[in-house]
């Protein structure tokens, strides 16, 4: 049911969620252990590694400068080049990966020769200034070879120095790309944040032995120069992605009886605020928290019984905590008495889709009342969920799994068109649908 080649599939109404998973893992953290890795001496082993075509493209790219991986049963071997990256003899593809191609940029911009880095079509459409301003400002030299300032980017790398920078928007994966470059800087790099992001690079570094220093929303680290720092090779668990379980949480709060638990969950708390926002609107769900657990970040499971929504407001600096979970809160808002309301999130306009139109079309073809806002969207809830239609992925890996949480209560089938994306980071999806009680074929 997961294979890569198959581009839709139709799911029917589930009166009854239950069941027990273990989602993958973190697609964030995995790909910023790849990195590190490669840059370390010896041998990394993970365990707990996500296997989806993001991260996999990911490892080929840094195989390419000089590193190399092995599978071994569930391990992740990485053999690291001890600092010394060496150049590709052609453009690096990251695929889809947006995560992949910024940080990979800050990481690259401090190396002796050039990089050309690109992905596939939707990858190219995505907004890159937001790495070149910095990375040119320590001393790199970037170009965006694509239209409007998108990839394909080449980076001629060099001598860095450090700088404070203030990002326009909150991003944590602009953040990371400039703190990766700081490595390889002169003097302090200092990110100051507009909010708070989510501090995996952060949390990594410091595991490694990079002093990072923290002070509000000021987060820095102290340049090695050229040479970089001297990392070695240790073992990670990599926790279960919260933004995998967030479908099997949302699927079951919104589903009077339901009732579901999802184990190994990480529980970074820059990544769960959907947790908070699904108990504003009622929701049950209790945490608990793996003390003897010595993964790289906090795990646990989480256990969540159904019952009756109502909406609410969602805005603010959380909005950088919930980016990615946001079509699952219009889901869960579809399901809800009364109307949510979602603003402050413009940011959805530049994922693997225009998320606020993407989000917002595929709803009202499943009978939803709801309206795009220029920085969000208003669901009214309480809706009857329509079947026998089709639903338009547009190529965005969260958008046929939110719709495919939402036909669960559909008045009957719901196709799923386009849903090759899936595998970048969750290829699983479609059997763990099966495991809590839904049938599709």
């Amino acid at each position: 049911m997961s294979a890569p080649d198959r581009q839709s599939i139709t799911v029917f109404p589930c009166p009854r969620v239950a069941g027990s998973l273990t989602v993958p893992g973190d697609k964030s953290i995995s790909h910023r252990i790849v990195m590190l890795a490669a840059l370390a001496a010896g041998t990394t082993v993970v365990r707990g590694f996500l296997r989806s075509a993001d991260c996999q493209a990911l490892l080929d790219a840094m195989s390419r400068l000089g590193a190399s991986y092995v599978f071994d049963g569930d391990e992740l071997r990485i053999h690291g080049t001890g600092g010394t990256l060496r150049a590709a003899a052609e453009p690096l593809d990251l695929g889809n990966s947006g995560t992949g191609l910024r940080l990979l940029a800050g990481l690259l911009a401090g190396q002796p020769f050039t990089s050309e880095l690109t992905g596939d079509a939707s990858l190219r459409s995505r907004p890159m200034r937001r790495i070149e301003d910095p990375l040119a400002r320590m001393g790199a030299r970037v170009e965006l070879l694509g239209e409007g300032g998108c990839a394909p980017v080449r980076i001629v790398g060099g001598r860095l120095y450090g700088i404070e920078y203030t990002p326009p928007v909150a991003s944590a994966q602009v953040k990371s790309c400039v703190l990766l470059a700081g490595l390889f800087a002169e003097g302090v790099t200092t990110v100051v944040e507009p909010t708070p992001t989510r501090d995996h690079t952060e949390r990594l570094l410091t595991a490694m032995g990079v002093p990072v220093r923290t002070e509000g929303t000021r987060v820095s680290v102290s340049g090695y120069g050229s040479r970089g720092p001297r990392l070695a090779g240790r073992d990670w668990v990599v926790p279960g992605d919260f933004s995998s379980a967030a479908f099997w949480i949302v699927a079951a709060a919104a589903t009077p009886g339901a009732r579901v638990e999802v184990h190994g969950v990480g529980l970074n708390p820059r990544r769960d605020a959907l947790l908070g926002v699904l108990t504003r609107m009622g929701a049950s769900i209790k945490v608990e928290e793996d003390r003897r657990s010595n993964a790289c970040e906090r795990l646990g499971t989480l256990r969540v019984e159904g019952g009756a929504l109502t909406g609410v407001e969602v805005g603010g600096p959380v909005i950088a905590d919930l980016i990615d979970e946001i079509p699952l809160i219009a889901v869960a808002a579809a399901l809800a008495r009364g109307r949510t309301v979602i603003r402050d999130a413009r940011e959805l306009r530049v994922k693997e889709s225009d998320r606020i139109h993407s989000v917002v079309d595929n709803l009202r073809r499943l009978g939803v009342n709801a309206e795009e806002r220029p920085d969000g969207l208003t669901v009214e809830g309480a809706a009857e969920i329509r079947g026998q239609v089709s639903i338009d992925s547009y190529g965005d890996h969260r958008i046929p799994m939110a719709m495919a949480i939402l036909a669960l209560s559909a008045t009957g089938p719901v196709r799923l068109d386009g849903i090759g994306c899936v595998n970048k980071s969750y290829p699983e999806f479609w059997d763990h649908l099966r495991k809590v009680g839904a049938y599709a074929e």
